[in-house]
């Protein structure tokens, strides 16, 4: 299965903050790392209070900037993730891999790899 155009849809959802599009997509066990507070978090109402509690603090907006499609099926996405203050102000400006694994056709994990 192609998952490119879902997992970019999910960027566009995600800096759109439409969170119950990104959570469709998303196993409901699904295992998301907790890239600001640290650890991970566990499930729908977890990623969303995580993402919730963020949005309070700072303003990331993740944009794709390459595909790879892994030999043990995981897809690797390079991405440009800014983060700002909420006045505005630029807190960081890097590039990452996000690794995804799906199950049922959903997002079953994410890792983020620097």
């Amino acid at each position: 299965m192609d998952y490119q155009p879902i997992l970019r849809q999910l960027y566009q959802d995600f800096n759109a903050r439409r969170i119950d599009a990104v959570l469709a997509h998303m196993h409901t066990d699904v295992a998301w790392p907790n890239g600001w507070e640290g650890g991970y978090v566990s499930g729908h109402d977890e990623v969303r209070a995580y993402w919730l509690r963020q949005w309070q603090q700072i303003n990331p907006t993740v944009e794709p900037l390459s595909f790879e499609t892994r030999p043990d099926g995981q897809i690797a996405i390079r991405v440009q993730q800014v983060i700002n203050d909420l006045a505005g102000r630029l807190l960081s400006d890097d590039q990452l891999t996000h690794v995804y694994s799906f199950a049922h056709g959903k997002v079953r994990t994410m890792v983020i790899e620097h």
